[in-house]
C-alpha cells in the first residue's frame, strides 16, 4: 500500500510539477511570506511580494495581501486618490486573479474578508465581487454568525436591500435567533435587513437585543450606534434601548470622533430622541475640533455636526472658516452645507450666494429628493435668484415627465410647488392622476398640498383656475377615501397617519379618518396609545369614544408604557378640553407614574407636562416643585440654545404661562410670578392689530355702551392675559367711562408698563363689575364640533379669578344667519352684556 501511494504522489509530481510545487510551499513557506506582508511598509512593498511569489501564493496570503493593503487605506487622508493608486497598480490584476482561481479553496471567513476588502478598495472591480458573492451564496446556510453578519453588511454597501438573497439572511436570522448570544454580529445583521422585516420579528429582534444589551462591554459604541441605525431604519423610538445606547455614548464621549458624533446626532434628530446631555457633550467636543480641520473633507463634516447647535462665537467661526475654503467644495458638500445652514436659520447672505452658486453650477448632477431640499433650503434662507429658479424649474419637470415612482413623483411636483409663481401645466397633472391608484396617504397629501398652491395662486395673481385642478382635488379626495376604507389593520394606518397635516387632509379625510380609527379601535394597545393620542391632539378632533379607550389602556396597562411618551396621551386631552369617565383616576395614576421619572426627563418635557395639566387645572405638587426651583430654572436656560427658535419661544411661552397658572389657580403654593421683563419684551414686539370682526364689535361696543371712551381695546390684564375688549359695568348696568384713549379703528394702543400683578387705575365703584369680552374664532374650538379648547376655558378660568366677568363670543354666533343685519348683532351684544334684548 505505502509503494503503491508513493508511485502515485511521485506520477502526481511528474505530471503536474506546478501543483505539487505550490503544495509544497503551501505547507513550508506559508508562514515566511505572511510575515514579510506583515512587516512592510507601504502598498509597493507588498506589490512587490506579489510579483515575486504570484506563482505560490495560497488563498490565506491572498487574504492577508488584501488585509495589509486595505490597513494602509485606512492610515490615509485622501481616501479616494489612494484607492485608484491601488486599483491601477498592475499587481492588483493578478492579486485580483488569483483571489478568482483559489476562492473555492478559500474557507468561508478569508472568503467574506477578501469580499469586504475588495469592495473597499476596488469598486470597480464587479466581475471579482460578483463572483465571491455568488460563492458566498452556495455557502450561506454554513456561514456562522460572525461570516454572516459580515456577509450582510457587503450586501448592504452594494445596496442589495431588497435582494433575494438578503431575503434569505433575514430568513435564517429568524430560524436562529433564540441560539444567537453576540449582539456586535446580531446589531450587524439587524441594520442589513432592517428593511425585510415584519413588525413581530421587529419586536423579537428589539427584546432579543435588550437581553443581549449587558453582555456587551460599556465601551461598545459601535455595537450601540448600530443598534440606534436600526430603529431609525424601522422607524421605531422604542426609549428603554434608545436610554441605555445613549449611556454607552456619554460613557465614552471623550473617545468619539467627528463621523461618530455626526451619525448619532443624525440618528437622534432622526427619531426625534433628545440627550440634552449628549448635545452638551458633543458640542464642546465638536468645538475643539474646530482647529484640527483645514480641508473640506473633514472641515463640512464638521459644519454639519456642530452648526445647528453652536453658540453665537462657534458659528460666527464656523461660517468665516467655510467661506475661505467654499471654491474648493463638492456637489454634496454644498448640498450639506446648505442644509446645515437651514437648520442653523442662518442669515449670512455672502456665504448663502455662495454656496448656492455652486449649487447651480452642479445642479444637473443632483437626484429629485435633492433638487427638493435644494429648494426648501433656498426658500427658506429667503434666497432670490430668477435664473437658478428657472433652472430648478426645468429640471424638476425633466425629471417629473420621466419618473414612474410615486413617492419621486410626490416629490417633484411638492417642490415645483414651493417655487416663486407655482404652476404646473396639463401634462404635470397628468403624470400625477397617472399614479395615483398607487399612491399611500402621505404621497395624496402632498399632492393635494401642491394642488392647493396652485390653485391659491392662479386665482390670486392669474384669476384664473382651471377646471383640471379642480378635478384633481375630487380625485385625490376618491383615492384618498378608498385608502381609509380598506384598512383593517391599526399599526398600518398608524405609520401613515404619522406625518399627515394640512388643510386637504382636515377637510377632506378626516372625518373618514376618525370613522376608520373608531372601527379599529379595539388594536390600541400600550404599543401605539401615544401615537394614536398625539394625532388626535394634532387634529383637533374631538372623539370621545377614542379618547375613552386610550384613558382605559392607560389605566390598564401604565406600567407598561414609557415616562418619555405620557406627555403625548395627555396632550388630546388637555389639548381638547376633556375629561374622560374616569377622569380622576386616570390623571392620578399618569401623574404618579411621573413622580417616579422627574429627574430622568428633559427640563422642557416638564415644562410641556406641567402646561398640559395646569389646562386642564391639575397642579402636581412635586412637578411644580421640579419646575419652580433656581436649579432646575437654570439647567433650562443652558439648554434653550440647543433648540431651534420657534421651539425655544415655545418652551418659553409654555414656562410664562405655567407661572401664570400656579400663582392665580394654586396661590398657596407660594410659587413667585417672575415673567414682568419676558411678557413685557414679547409684547412689545408684537401689538398687532384687530381684524374684521374685531372691528365690527368694537364700533358696535361704543354705540350699545355709550361712546369709544366707554369700551377698551385690547387690554393687557394682570399676569398678562390680552383681551380684546373691556368694559366697566356700575351696579345700574350702566358703561362707566374710562379717561382719554381713543384709537384708530385696526391699530392698538401702545403699552405703557407698570407692576402688572394687579388691576391697575382706581379701585370700582361698590356693585361695578369689569366685563371681558372675547372673540373666539375657529381656533378656540374643537375642529368637528363647538367644543371650547383647553387653552381659552383656562384662560376664562383665570379672568374670572382675576375678577371679570368673561363674555366670550364664539365666531359660528357672531357669523350666523340669525346675526345677519347690524340690528341682530347689536340686540345680542346687549344681551350678552346687560341680560337684555332691545333698548
Amino acid at each position: 500500500l505505502l509503494d503503491s501511494l508513493f508511485v502515485n504522489m511521485f506520477r502526481l509530481r511528474a505530471i503536474c510539477p506546478f501543483s505539487w510545487r505550490v503544495f509544497q510551499l503551501r505547507t513550508c513557506s506559508c508562514k515566511p511570506l505572511i510575515s514579510q506582508m506583515i512587516t512592510c511598509t507601504d502598498e509597493e512593498q507588498v506589490f512587490d511580494l506579489i510579483e515575486k511569489n504570484k506563482a505560490i501564493l495560497s488563498e490565506k496570503q491572498v487574504e492577508c495581501a488584501f488585509n495589509i493593503l486595505w490597513q494602509f487605506q485606512k492610515q490615509k487622508t485622501s481616501f479616494l486618490k489612494n484607492v485608484e493608486c491601488i486599483r491601477d497598480h498592475p499587481q492588483f490584476l493578478t492579486l485580483h486573479n488569483l483571489a478568482t482561481s483559489q476562492m473555492e479553496f478559500m474557507n468561508d471567513d478569508t472568503l467574506v474578508n477578501v469580499l469586504y476588502i475588495t469592495q473597499q478598495c476596488a469598486t470597480e472591480v464587479h466581475d471579482l465581487v460578483a463572483a465571491l458573492v455568488t460563492e458566498a451564496w452556495r455557502r450561506l446556510e454554513r456561514f456562522d454568525i460572525n461570516v454572516l453578519s459580515k456577509f450582510s453588511s457587503c450586501l448592504a454597501n452594494q445596496h442589495l436591500y431588497f435582494s433575494p438573497l438578503m431575503g434569505k439572511i433575514a430568513d435564517i436570522v429568524h430560524r436562529n435567533l433564540e441560539t444567537i448570544e453576540d449582539l456586535r454580529s446580531l446589531s450587524v445583521l439587524m441594520v442589513s435587513i432592517s428593511s425585510l422585516i415584519s413588525q413581530r420579528f421587529q419586536e423579537q429582534l428589539v427584546n432579543k437585543t435588550e437581553h443581549l444589551f449587558d453582555t456587551i462591554d460599556s465601551s461598545q459604541v459601535n455595537v450601540a450606534r448600530r443598534i440606534v441605525q436600526f430603529l431609525r431604519n424601522t422607524k421605531y423610538s422604542y426609549y428603554p434601548l434608545l436610554e441605555r445606547c445613549n449611556k454607552v455614548f456619554l460613557s465614552n464621549m471623550n473617545h468619539l470622533d467627528l463621523d461618530s458624533i455626526s451619525k448619532i446626532l443624525s440618528l437622534y434628530h432622526s427619531l426625534q430622541f433628545h440627550s440634552f446631555e449628549f448635545v452638551k457633550m458633543a458640542k464642546k467636543r465638536l468645538t475643539e475640533m474646530i482647529p484640527l480641520f483645514d480641508h473640506p473633507d473633514g472641515f463640512v463634516k464638521l459644519f454639519v455636526a456642530l452648526g445647528p447647535i453652536a453658540g453665537p462665537e462657534e458659528k460666527k467661526q464656523l461660517k468665516s472658516t467655510l467661506l475661505l475654503m467654499s471654491e474648493e467644495l463638492t456637489r454634496q458638500q454644498a448640498l450639506a452645507v446648505m442644509r446645515a445652514m437651514e437648520e442653523m436659520e442662518s442669515r449670512n447672505s455672502h456665504l448663502i450666494k455662495k454656496i448656492a452658486s455652486i449649487l447651480h453650477k452642479h445642479l444637473d448632477n443632483y437626484k429629485p429628493i435633492e433638487l427638493l431640499r435644494i429648494t426648501q433650503a433656498l426658500i427658506f434662507l429667503h434666497f432670490q435668484s430668477k435664473e437658478l429658479f428657472v433652472k430648478l424649474r426645468e429640471l424638476l419637470l425633466r425629471y417629473l415627465k420621466i419618473s414612474v415612482i410615486p413617492s419621486e413623483i410626490s416629490i417633484l411636483v411638492y417642490a415645483l410647488s414651493i417655487l416663486p409663481s407655482p404652476h404646473l401645466d396639463e401634462v404635470g397633472i397628468s403624470r400625477i392622476e397617472a399614479i395615483l391608484p398607487q399612491c399611500d396617504l402621505n404621497d395624496l397629501n402632498g399632492f393635494a398640498t401642491s394642488v392647493l398652491r396652485w390653485i391659491h395662486y392662479d386665482h390670486k395673481y392669474l384669476d384664473n383656475t382651471t377646471g383640471k385642478q379642480l378635478k384633481l382635488l375630487q380625485k385625490l379626495d376618491h383615492y384618498g377615501l378608498q385608502r381609509l376604507r380598506k384598512y383593517n389593520n391599526l399599526n398600518l394606518l398608524r405609520e401613515e397617519l404619522k406625518s399627515l397635516r394640512g388643510d386637504w387632509f382636515a377637510e377632506s379625510l378626516l372625518e373618514e379618518t376618525a370613522g376608520t380609527l373608531h372601527r379599529l379601535m379595539d388594536e390600541i394597545n400600550y404599543k401605539n396609545v401615544a401615537e394614536i393620542a398625539s394625532f388626535i391632539a394634532r387634529t383637533n378632533y374631538l372623539s370621545t369614544l377614542l379618547l375613552d379607550r386610550i384613558a382605559s389602556v392607560v389605566v390598564q396597562q401604565i406600567e407598561k408604557i414609557h415616562p418619555f411618551v405620557i406627555l403625548g396621551i395627555i396632550l388630546p386631552f388637555s389639548v381638547l378640553n376633556y375629561d374622560p369617565p374616569q377622569n380622576d383616576e386616570f390623571f392620578r395614576i399618569c401623574i404618579q407614574y411621573l413622580n417616579s421619572y422627574l429627574s430622568g426627563l428633559d427640563p422642557f418635557m416638564l415644562v410641556f407636562l406641567g402646561y398640559s395639566l395646569a389646562t386642564l387645572g391639575y397642579f402636581p405638587e412635586d412637578l411644580l416643585k421640579a419646575i419652580f426651583n433656581i436649579k432646575f430654572l437654570a439647567k433650562m436656560d443652558s439648554q434653550l440654545e440647543f433648540l431651534c427658535s420657534s421651539l425655544n419661544m415655545k418652551v418659553q411661552f409654555r414656562l410664562m404661562e405655567l407661572n401664570r397658572a400656579v400663582c392665580l389657580e394654586c396661590p398657596e403654593y407660594q410659587i413667585p410670578w417672575f415673567h414682568d421683563r419676558f411678557c413685557q419684551q414679547q409684547y412689545n414686539k408684537d401689538i398687532g392689530s384687530m381684524n374684521g370682526a374685531q372691528q365690527q364689535i368694537y364700533k358696535m361696543l361704543a354705540e350699545v355702551l355709550g361712546g369709544t371712551n366707554c369700551v377698551k381695546a385690547s387690554v393687557l390684564t394682570p399676569y398678562y392675559h390680552r383681551i380684546d375688549f373691556e368694559c366697566i359695568l356700575d351696579k345700574r348696568k350702566k358703561a362707566l367711562p374710562y379717561g382719554s384713549h381713543n384709537i384708530t379703528l385696526g391699530k392698538l394702543p401702545e403699552m405703557h408698563w407698570e407692576s402688572n400683578t394687579q388691576i391697575t387705575g382706581s379701585r370700582l365703584p361698590p356693585g361695578a363689575e369689569r366685563i371681558a369680552l372675547e372673540f373666539l374664532d375657529s381656533r378656540a374650538f374643537c375642529r368637528n364640533i363647538p367644543h371650547l379648547k383647553g387653552k381659552s376655558a383656562m384662560k376664562k378660568r383665570q379672568l374670572e379669578i382675576l375678577g371679570y366677568h368673561v363674555i366670550q363670543i364664539p365666531h359660528f354666533e357672531w357669523n350666523s344667519m340669525a346675526l345677519s343685519t347690524k340690528e341682530a348683532r347689536m340686540d345680542y351684544l346687549r344681551e350678552r352684556i346687560f341680560g337684555e334684548g332691545k333698548s
